[in-house]
């Protein structure tokens, strides 16, 4: 029994060193792989203990009342207030001054940046004009006399005259009796050749004195050589044109009476045209005589005319608010016909390399012009800038930017017609990261976009706001509650009637004031018998033109 028992003891006892041994064996096995899971482990808890040491400035309500507090407390709503960090209002670390987006929404918005540079700011202005007649070459034959039209040679409003061709005949018994006059003394002055020198200077007197009145009343002096040479006056007399070009304007009628200083007939040479182009006051400093113009006609669109500026005038359009600009063109073949429009591109010099930006950067809040420029990689400084001149697609930028920073150019972001500048900004800023930037104690961030789905209880016309049943909202911590809204314009009411179940975005346009900017309506076959919200949307009003418009 003795050996039994030691043989039974000593079986156990290999037995047991066995065991050891393989457990030996497999914690060695094991043993490598335990700092590399460790290490995580230990890394989220020191980044978990990172976060929990962040130091709370304060507490902001959760609906964006202006209401702060130093604890933790609930609304009457029943919802937790919002800690606001110091991090988030720390410079260095992009806060309060800055807007951050994470690199994914960067992408998304289409965010473009583009380095500040010197270049020449040229600019070329753009003006609507219309084909005058030169003045200066514009001529009215209007008779000096009393009469009649006796015979019309040019009885047609446009008709082209060359230059001396007859115009009409008139008879006028006043001008009968002065070419009767002047012939009378004409003889006189041959009959008393030979008489006193009193009688013979006289009568040369009295006949330079028919002459010259002869001549005041346009009598050429072809046609008086003929009247001494005849020796018989004329009934009638003909009117000839001045120069070569088109009547522009005919009242004569035949056999019509006609009193002196009337005008029967306008003549304006064509050969040469001017463009009365209608300049902008705020651009009219950038003109002066003598610069370059191209013209453009509708009616001849392959052709390009070129001319000078001639004249500025000196008085403004009270009513356009635009200064007339005097252009001078050749019309060779008169294809240029007065009181056509034209568009007049006029090119201006450059002042030399200025500091400038793209037209795109530049947001103009009407009081104030800024432009966002990147600190680092995510984070944009919203910085107010004072503007100069501007050119066809940049601006001049007087003061706050410096060469080379950048600053966005494009970003692919919807501001509420009705939001300022402001909210603006911080939408833009928190649309990416879903957390609203602090904007101070007591001001919370406006033009921040959330997401929400409900069913809709109550929709108000007249005021133009509705009532929701909403699931919690994650981006504001909100639970499930029934809250009103505003609508951002007249076309969301026809998918927000009562008892339709839609998802909806939001935007808090001032303090508690919150404002549906687009409603998508639930598809049926998602929300049939489950009484949710579905994914699945037939088409989103506000955003997106519903199918077939």
């Amino acid at each position: 029994m003795k050996t039994a028992s030691t043989a039974s003891a000593s079986l156990t006892a290999i037995v047991i060193a066995a065991l050891a041994a393989a457990g030996g064996y497999w914690f060695g096995q094991r043993q490598p792989a335990t700092p590399a899971t460790a290490t995580p482990r230990t890394t989220a808890v020191v980044g978990e203990s990172k976060r929990q040491e962040r130091e709370i400035l304060y507490y902001r309500n959760p609906m964006g009342l202006p209401d702060t507090s130093p604890t933790p407390k609930k609304d009457p709503m029943g919802m937790d207030y919002v800690p606001v960090y110091r991090d988030d209002s720390d410079p260095e670390r992009g806060g309060a001054d800055q807007i951050r987006i994470d690199t994914e929404k960067i992408q998304k918005l289409g965010v473009r940046t583009e380095a500040v540079s010197r270049r020449s700011l040229d600019k070329v202005l753009r003006a609507a004009g219309r084909i005058e007649p030169d003045e200066r070459r514009t001529y009215s034959v209007t008779p000096k006399f009393e009469g009649y039209v006796q015979r019309l040679h040019a009885n047609v409003t446009g008709q082209t005259v060359g230059k001396g061709q007859p115009l009409f005949d008139v008879y006028s018994p006043e001008l009968l009796s002065a070419q009767r006059e002047y012939l009378v003394a004409a003889q006189g002055v041959d009959a008393l050749r030979n008489a006193s020198g009193e009688a013979r200077e006289g009568m040369r007197e009295l006949a330079a004195a028919s002459l010259a009145r002869l001549r005041h009343w346009d009598i050429s002096d072809e046609q008086i050589k003929a009247l001494v040479t005849s020796g018989a006056t004329r009934r009638t007399l003909t009117f000839r044109s001045p120069v070569a070009g088109v009547v522009t304007e005919k009242k004569a009628v035949q056999g019509m009476r006609f009193m002196p200083g009337e005008a029967l007939y306008q003549v304006a040479d064509l050969s040469s045209v001017w463009v009365l182009a209608e300049v902008f006051e705020q651009d009219i400093g950038l003109v002066g005589p003598g610069g370059r113009a191209t013209v453009r006609i509708d009616a001849y669109p392959d052709k390009v005319f070129q001319g000078r500026v001639a004249y500025i005038y000196p008085t403004l359009q009270a009513a356009t608010r635009t200064v007339p600009v005097r252009i001078e063109l050749a019309n060779a073949g008169g294809l240029l016909k007065p009181g056509m429009f034209a568009q007049v591109e006029l090119p201006t010099a450059s002042r030399g390399a200025v500091l400038t930006v793209p037209t795109s950067a530049v947001i103009d809040g009407g009081t104030r012009q800024i432009v966002l420029v990147q600190r680092q990689e995510g984070r944009f400084e919203p910085r107010p800038v004072k503007v100069g001149a501007r050119g066809d697609d940049r601006v001049e930028i007087l003061a706050g930017v410096r060469e080379g920073e950048s600053v966005v150019i494009a970003a692919n972001f919807l501001i509420d017609a009705e939001s300022n500048l402001k909210a603006a900004i911080d939408g833009f800023g928190n649309a990416g990261s879903g957390v609203p930037a602090p904007a101070g104690a007591g001001k919370p961030a406006a033009g921040v976009g959330h997401r929400a789905e409900g069913r809709v209880e109550e929709l108000d016309s007249r005021s133009d706001s509705v009532t929701i049943a909403h699931a919690p909202v994650a981006s504001l911590n909100w639970p499930a509650m029934s809250m009103e809204f505003k609508l951002a314009h007249g076309g969301l009411r026809p998918a927000l009637q009562p008892g339709a179940t839609v998802a909806f975005e939001f935007v808090e346009r001032g303090p508690g004031e919150w404002v549906i900017t687009a409603v998508t309506p639930a598809a049926k076959a998602e929300n049939k018998g489950t009484g949710k919200v579905g994914d699945n949307m037939a088409h989103t009003v506000g955003n997106t033109p519903p199918p077939g418009r």
